[in-house]
């Protein structure tokens, strides 16, 4: 547990949550994106697909994933001999969730000849219409990797493939897709801080859209916005 002060309730269910990790055999994963008393109670931090490669070599048969539904889908998908538990089964994704299998499949056969790019905050179903996975992290070096006339299908995050297209030169098709959090930033309000904090850096994700990516200082995947931190 950190060094924060819980409640005598919070604190006693940490100590029951450590005494059935022993029990079972488990281990916990938690998201950045989860409260601090979660963080505080798991063994693992970090994006979905770190996790997930985590919970390949951990020896416990147990994963306890606090996260989202796909990110759990990640951890099974690469660690398929494991139990991997959902505490909050019906957490969802907006990214994610604007993009389902279906109407996906239908907009493939719409764009024949595309290779089919997927950001990996998609459900398994998507992801297994796709011909490449990436991550924010990487995207770039993948898609510049491929022949520079190769037709691509990138989904589901509209942002980061405009971003990917505009510093790779290319033409990707994109899916109309977002999180809607990231949709929620501000330019107004974000310059109106910059006024105040004039010498406060910006950093961005590249889920966010263009107009605060334009204002960026750093522009990366959550790994890369804590290393330039």
């Amino acid at each position: 547990m950190g060094t924060k002060s819980y409640s005598e309730e919070t604190t006693r269910l940490h100590e029951e949550i450590n005494r059935l990790k022993k029990e079972k055999g488990a281990v916990i994963m938690a998201h950045y994106y989860t409260n601090p008393e979660i963080q505080d109670v798991a063994d693992f931090i970090g994006d979905s697909l770190a996790l997930a490669r985590i919970a390949q070599d951990v020896e416990e048969n147990v994963i306890v994933m606090c996260g989202v539904h796909f990110m759990a889908e990640t951890v099974k998908m690469l660690a398929p001999g494991k139990t991997v538990l959902e505490p909050a089964p019906d957490a969802g994704c907006s990214l994610a969730d604007s993009c389902g299998a279906e109407e996906f499949r239908r907009f493939i056969e719409a764009h024949p000849g595309h290779t089919v790019v997927s950001y990996v905050n998609t459900s398994a179903a998507v992801k297994a219409l796709t011909d490449i996975v990436v991550t924010s992290g990487n995207a770039r070096e993948i898609i510049e990797s491929l022949p520079a006339d190769e037709k691509i299908i990138f989904g589901p995050d509209r942002n980061l493939g405009s971003y990917i297209n505009k510093i790779s030169g290319r033409e990707m098709v994109l899916w109309d897709g977002a999180c809607h959090v990231h949709e929620q930033f501000s330019l107004e309000k974000i310059l109106e801080l910059k006024e105040r904090y004039p010498d406060a850096l910006v950093l961005v994700h590249p889920e966010c859209p263009a107009p605060i990516r334009l204002i960026a200082d750093c522009i990366g995947s959550t790994a890369a916005l804590l290393a330039f931190a």
